[in-house]
């Protein structure tokens, strides 16, 4: 018998209740999602403000960073629908699995990513960039080595206190530790308060240490919330049946956003092949994209957690009314998003460096991140609508099938072939990302269609509590 109390998600009524409870649950889901953002944000404009090398070396560090440690990412956002189903059915001993497993795989998760990173600076040397950067790029990764636990443990404790709906802890924890990310940056980067400049290599210095602030005072924070689900350990999280289950649900996240990823990547590298002005001003055009990004991926977090809540409780009406209080939710920020990309591109790149040949490259590419903006809205959503039901293999497929084989060769067509150049490489992303989020929204139609149950984790259920 569990000591919390882990309280049963009251059921919204009709649509415009179900609108304002995603409202209620994202709003502070967006919060952390920008303030983890704000981090990346944060390492770009200051590292901007040193040389275009310099954001150029973030930028591919970043890419490679994120290369090895987005897949577990992914496999642990299969949180989701494990611990918010385990909530709508009032199951806590199935919840506590949940969060201690979620715990074991961070640990196994950080492992494996830290060894991708180790040999940074001969994988680097090999992608043919300016030797310059990819010194710098290599030291950048590295050196981020350290944060990788700790941005797994975070998002881990996370997950499963979205799914409680305990979101306080979280918000205020993203604030703080953004608040050190700036300190630590300021100090690092540039040489103050009696430290030496460490440029590219104090931006990431400061944001790994900042990382272990954010576990840490989120443990801290959270205690009275997550200790009836970390105390006692139970050895049935450790059963190898069962998080083999977990990790055949998550996997297929995380090869979703590895494939996803993997194109902005190429294309990142295909910058780099024409020119370090190119890639610095791809890097600022991303940032500002994936900034925005954060709000319909926090949008997509809720929709999960409400999705699985029905689920738990097998009620698709409402699963169906979450799902759709999610996609205007999300697609209406990111229209809004859209306009003013479209409207201020030149304003929005000189936010981020003060070199003119960056920004103006920077300002051609921001239009086009406009355009994509609706779609990827809609697709982010769509995805977490169907992580919470547990569908997570659909949008790995289509994510092979829009971006690796229609999007990212229609790229290299324009960009090289055909001379256009990195608005060529952009459109190409954005041909591909119109088809993943067509597919993905007759998916969702299709799957919250019928009768809806809860995943199965362990074959002998938990007992209610």
């Amino acid at each position: 018998m569990l000591t919390g109390d882990l309280p049963l998600p009251r059921e919204p009524h009709g649509f415009k209740a179900e609108l304002a409870a995603m409202v209620r649950l994202a709003v502070p889901i967006v919060t952390v999602q920008l303030g983890q953002m704000t981090m990346g944000v944060v390492d770009t404009v200051m590292i901007g403000r040193v040389s275009a090398e310099a954001l150029a070396a973030i930028a591919l560090g970043n890419l490679y960073f994120f290369g090895a440690v987005i897949f577990g990412w992914g496999v642990l956002l299969g949180l989701d629908p494990v611990v918010a189903q385990a909530v709508g059915a009032g199951d806590t001993v199935a919840v506590q699995r949940g969060v201690q497993r979620g715990l074991v795989l961070a640990l196994g998760l950080a492992v494996v990513a830290s060894l991708f990173l180790l040999p940074a600076r001969f994988v680097i040397g090999l992608l043919g960039q300016p030797d310059g950067v990819a010194g710098l790029a290599a030291s950048y990764a590295i050196v981020s080595i350290p944060g990788i636990l700790p941005f797994y443990g975070f998002t881990a404790l996370r997950q499963c206190l979205q799914a409680m709906r305990r979101l306080a802890p979280i918000v205020w924890t993203s604030v703080l530790a953004n608040l050190v990310n700036l300190g630590l940056n300021y100090i690092l980067i540039f040489g103050k308060l009696g430290a030496p400049a460490m440029g590219v290599v104090g931006s990431a210095t400061a944001t790994a240490v900042s990382r272990w602030f954010m576990m840490l005072l989120l443990l801290v924070w959270s205690w009275r919330d997550l200790r009836p689900y970390l105390v006692p350990f139970r050895p049935d999280s450790l059963a190898w049946a069962p998080l083999r289950r977990m990790v055949s649900i998550g996997a297929p996240i995380g090869a979703q956003f590895q494939l996803e990823y993997g194109v902005f990547a190429v294309v990142g590298l295909m910058m780099g092949w024409i020119g370090t002005v190119e890639l610095a001003g791809h890097q600022v055009a991303l940032n500002l994209a994936s900034l925005t990004f954060m709000v319909p991926m926090g949008i997509a977090s809720a929709a999960a957690v409400l999705v699985g809540h029905a689920a738990g409780r097998g009620d698709a009406a409402e699963a169906r009314r979450a799902a759709a209080a999610g996609l205007v939710c999300g697609v209406g920020f990111m229209a809004v998003s859209a306009a003013a990309m479209l409207s201020f591109p030149m304003f929005l790149a000189r936010l981020y460096t003060s070199d003119a040949t960056v920004a103006a490259l920077a300002a051609t590419l921001i239009p086009i991140a406009g355009v994509f903006q609706v779609f990827d809205g809609t697709q982010v959503v769509s995805i977490g609508i169907l992580r919470g039901v547990a569908d997570t293999r659909t949008p790995m497929i289509v994510n092979v099938l829009g971006y690796w084989l229609v999007g990212l060769p229609i790229s290299a067509v324009l960009g090289f072939s055909l001379g256009a150049g990195p608005r060529g490489l952009w459109w190409g992303l954005v041909v591909g990302l119109v088809l993943v989020s067509l597919v993905l929204v007759l998916r969702v139609r299709r799957r919250l269609a019928g009768d809806i149950g809860r995943v199965a984790i362990d074959r002998d259920p938990a007992p209610l509590t």
